[in-house]
């Protein structure tokens, strides 16, 4: 698989399907696998890159601190990489942040911001709460109670009704090959923590702002917030989803993004 030399590191990323680009950037603790429920309807209409961020999945980490400025920066880094003079951009969760300060920052890149399961600042129940999974995972915490306690917060309450649903899902991150460093994890939540928006209303690109309706971490309302903000923002929700909506919802979520993308083409 490819990798793109940014700074100190050497940046994981694919390249799925043809035509106008689209990259994702994923959320907390997660990588370019994470993307699979909607990968191939997407590809099948745009060229999709997707990476693994800093310290996640097959990019090593680096000796510096975590921002979400610095990882912005990889993402145009390695759009300069690929040749890419401007492309699209969907953010989910962290990947939200990201792609917010991608598009106040750097404007002549992004076409069209897409902006799922985010919010313009992380609330101070969610800096708590992350905090503790990370305190969680760095004191040894039964892996699958510790990942099932993160599915009680990203999935809706009918996942838990399919128990053989729920083991399947918590196999598969027991038994993930590159799982995400304790260490990563809490640069990643401290790098959550410290952004606050604060060149997010300065976003000129045209933006779609998605939420799952069931979103226990980013609510709805959070998402609204988010879209009044960016001037001509327009906002929807996803029924039967919750943070995870793109797992839960791939049909709709993905009909809507490539439904935004299409519009004034």
């Amino acid at each position: 698989m490819p990798t793109a030399p940014i700074d100190d590191i050497q940046l994981h990323y694919e390249v799925h399907g043809q035509g106008d680009p689209l990259m994702l950037v994923a959320g907390l603790a997660s990588d370019s696998q994470s993307w699979q429920p909607i990968l191939d309807e997407l590809s099948s209409h745009r060229s999709v890159i997707v990476f693994d961020n800093r310290g996640v999945g097959r990019t090593p980490p680096s000796g510096t601190d975590m921002t979400i400025r610095l990882m912005a920066d990889d993402c145009i880094a390695l759009a300069r990489h690929l040749g890419l003079s401007s492309f699209s951009l969907l953010g989910h969760s962290m990947g939200g942040y990201i792609a917010q300060d991608c598009a106040a920052r750097y404007p002549q890149f992004i076409d069209r911001l897409i902006l799922a399961g985010t919010a313009t600042r992380t609330s101070n129940r969610n800096i708590a709460l992350f905090s503790d999974w990370t305190t969680c995972l760095e004191t040894g915490m039964d892996p699958e109670i510790w990942f099932r306690n993160i599915f009680f917060w990203v999935f809706a309450p009918r996942f838990f009704e399919n128990e053989a649903a729920v083991k399947e899902a918590i196999q598969f991150e027991l038994e993930y090959p590159y799982p995400i460093d304790p260490s990563t994890f809490r640069k990643q939540v401290e790098a959550i923590a410290a952004f606050n928006g604060g060149e997010t209303a300065s976003i000129a690109a045209p933006t779609l702002v998605i939420a799952g309706k069931e979103d226990l971490l980013m609510p709805p309302e959070e998402g609204l917030k988010l879209a009044r903000i960016i001037p001509g923002a327009a906002f929807r929700t996803i029924e039967h989803a919750a943070h995870s909506l793109f797992t839960e919802n791939p049909k709709d979520f993905a009909a809507a993004v490539l439904d935004f993308l299409s519009k004034g083409k």
